[in-house]
């Protein structure tokens, strides 16, 4: 009498079956919560003027996470809309909050707030300003510049205004953190005004929410390959496989 012995193929098969559901189940959490995550975090924007070159330029399809006028600081770029400026959606950078006295430009030729200058490193060309100027923000209330300020139309046109050239912080509906197209990646915090009080924003999660959909689309691929990969390995070996006896007669 005689016999092939058994192997722990089967089992070994079944365990792999297991975990690469186990990973098309976990990849599949993570894909679609990263996107319904950064649904909720974030809204598409398109730049649609160059009064923000060179940090966004018109055109940019940029990334914008939604934030209550209250967590906005010194040097965001924001997307506001107000009666004022036209009732528009607009994109600008935040240079001066409630408090505030914003005034250009000091010996140095630089813009100062509170009379510490500032160094603007995003700024298109040397010249914070063209014109001189200078304004004091009311409470609850932002002051708004453009990084190309030789064409941008901001709070400089409207310092002859009730609120000093400002809008309301309740007009911004979000914060700029990526340029999504082209991918130009994360803005750059400024840390020109890192030193006033009440510091400079933190980025957005959006890193996070790349993060977890990237790993649920490679857990997703990973999971979904082990199955046809298994098989053919599986077939391979069986082709290659002698039977071995176990008893005679």
């Amino acid at each position: 009498m005689s016999g092939t012995g058994r192997t722990g193929d089967g089992r070994g098969r079944g365990l792999g079956n297991l975990l690469s559901g186990l990973a098309v189940a976990v990849g599949c959490v993570l894909f679609l919560g990263g996107f319904a995550w950064g649904a909720v975090e974030y809204k598409p924007y398109t730049v649609p003027t160059q009064s923000m070159n060179p940090t966004v330029k018109a055109g940019d399809r940029v990334l914008a996470q939604r934030i209550d006028g209250g967590d906005v600081k010194r040097g965001d770029v924001v997307i506001f809309k107000d009666k004022v400026w036209g009732n528009v959606p607009m994109v600008k950078r935040v240079v001066g909050i409630g408090g505030d006295t914003v005034k250009c430009c000091d010996a140095g030729g630089k813009l100062t707030v509170n009379g510490k200058p500032i160094d603007e490193p995003y700024l298109h060309g040397t010249a914070p300003s063209t014109t001189k100027f200078s304004a004091t923000v009311p409470k609850d209330q932002l002051f708004l510049l453009g990084d190309e300020r030789d064409v941008s139309l901001d709070s400089r046109v409207h310092l002859e205004d009730a609120a000093n050239g400002s809008v309301p912080r309740s007009a911004v509906s979000a914060r700029v953190d990526a340029i999504a197209w082209p991918l130009d990646g994360m803005l750059k915090r400024p840390t020109g005004f890192k030193a006033l009080p009440g510091g400079i924003s933190q980025p957005g999660p959006l890193m996070l929410v790349v993060v977890a959909i990237v790993a649920g689309t490679v857990l997703i691929v990973l999971g979904a390959a082990y199955g046809p990969v298994a098989r053919r390995f599986g077939r391979r070996g069986a082709g290659n496989r002698r039977e071995v006896p176990v008893g005679g007669e």
